[in-house]
């Protein structure tokens, strides 16, 4: 298993840390944290109790081949999705939590090829993003990346990826860039980070297009 370090979360100006406690220490460890802070008001807050899950951080990226404007997406299962009573198989980015000492951009470079088999040549920084903010630490550094889209059958489906070692079951598919975009604005695409990247591209398929064929 990866070992992977989490400092406490220390005090800054406006708040106030009464005391914390590590309750489990798995791969993703679990702090119990009693704390106050400064309200709008100019007072400080009652102690709260807060749970706040370590995960730590990770990098997404969405990669776009812009010479034949498509977008290359995977599907796999997702065992809180069923939890929340959705589909479990869900459409995703590439992505996955930074190694010790791995910069973001690795990290995304690393997922692509360990979750699609590509290759991604330029990457855009498009934001950090925090996806569970009311209990979680996560902070995922989101990408646009420069690929060559894969040959996809009928279906979309260019092939299974994933590394075995983790029993991952990855199914890769190519979308035309318009068909992911109208999911994503339609409401359907159920993953917080997949659906920022299409609306990112959305805005700024244009601009990036002229770009990259440049390249």
């Amino acid at each position: 298993m990866l070992v992977r370090t989490f400092p406490p979360i220390n005090a800054v100006p406006g708040v106030e840390i009464c005391s914390r406690q590590r309750v489990w220490d798995g791969r993703f460890p679990l702090d119990v944290v009693r704390f106050r802070h400064r309200r709008f008001d100019e007072t400080l807050s009652g102690v709260k109790t807060w749970e706040v899950w370590r995960r730590g951080r990770a990098a997404a990226v969405l990669p776009y081949d812009p010479s034949v404007d498509a977008v290359v997406l995977i599907e796999q299962f997702r065992l809180p999705a069923l939890a929340a009573g959705l589909d479990p198989v869900l459409v995703e980015l590439p992505a996955g939590l930074c190694d010790e000492g791995e910069t973001p951009e690795t990290t995304a470079r690393r997922e692509m090829k360990e979750e699609m088999g590509l290759t991604v040549g330029a990457l855009l920084h498009v934001g950090g993003f925090l996806l569970t903010p009311g209990g979680a630490d996560e902070l995922c550094e989101l990408y646009a990346g420069h690929v060559q889209a894969p040959q996809a059958d009928d279906e979309g489906v260019a092939g299974h990826a994933g590394a075995p070692d983790e029993h991952e079951d990855i199914r890769v598919r190519v979308w035309p860039a318009d068909r992911a975009i109208e999911a994503a604005l339609s409401g359907r695409m159920t993953n917080s980070v997949t659906t920022i990247g299409l609306l990112w591209l959305a805005a700024q398929r244009e601009t990036l297009r002229k770009e990259w064929l440049k390249i």
